[in-house]
């Protein structure tokens, strides 16, 4: 009984556990850290790409798609307006849209072939003479102005300012300053007639 009672009578010893290594725990924050600030640098560097795209799209929709085919219209110039059936207009394009192009203080290209006889009989065509020709006087009178439908026209472009007088618009210059006040028809529409070549006066030369 006694030895039961002194074996009983010892004092339990208890085990505690190991204590952790300071090294490691630091290591392991260093690691959080890290991560920590590398996914920062990820979520910067996406959110600069993001706002570089939205500031290249806005500039897009300002500036690119929002220019239209009327903002290469040099207004101060002439324009030359070429169609399909190979007529070509010259004049300042008022207005256009996607079904017509609206064209003022039109000008056109005459080409006036006469015939000649042949010194042993017959007949041969001479060499064409084009002349330049202000819409309006024409025998049905038309308005100097016109609509072209978009789907009969195969380009247009701008004209250089020139004053040679070999050149549209130089001829058109010329032209205006011969008749700044606009010419009456009357003056230019009889065609004179010698022999059997007609000459038009309403037609400047270019």
């Amino acid at each position: 009984m006694e030895f039961m009672n002194r074996g009983t009578g010892r004092p339990q010893q208890t085990v505690s556990p190991a204590p952790t290594s300071v090294s490691s725990e630091s290591n392991n924050h260093k690691k959080r850290l890290s991560d920590i600030k590398g996914m920062r640098v990820v979520s910067i560097v996406l959110l600069f790409s993001v706002t570089v795209l939205v500031i290249a799209l806005v500039l897009y929709l300002v500036f690119w798609r929002n220019t239209s085919e009327k903002d290469y219209v040099a207004k101060d110039n002439m324009q030359a307006i070429f169609l399909n059936g190979g007529q070509v207009y010259f004049g300042k394009i008022l207005g256009m849209n996607d079904k017509y192009i609206r064209v003022g203080g039109i000008f056109y290209l005459r080409v006036n072939q006469t015939v000649q006889p042949k010194q042993e009989g017959g007949q041969q065509a001479a060499p064409n003479d084009i002349s330049l020709v202000k819409l309006g006087c024409e025998l049905h009178r038309p308005d100097n102005e016109m609509l072209i439908n978009r789907d009969q026209v195969i380009f247009w472009e701008n004209l250089k300012k020139e004053d040679g007088e070999n050149t549209i618009p130089g001829a058109v210059k010329k032209y205006n300053e011969k008749y700044p006040n606009g010419q009456e028809c009357q003056d230019v529409a009889q065609p004179t007639t010698t022999g059997d070549n007609t000459k038009d006066t309403s037609t400047i030369t270019p």
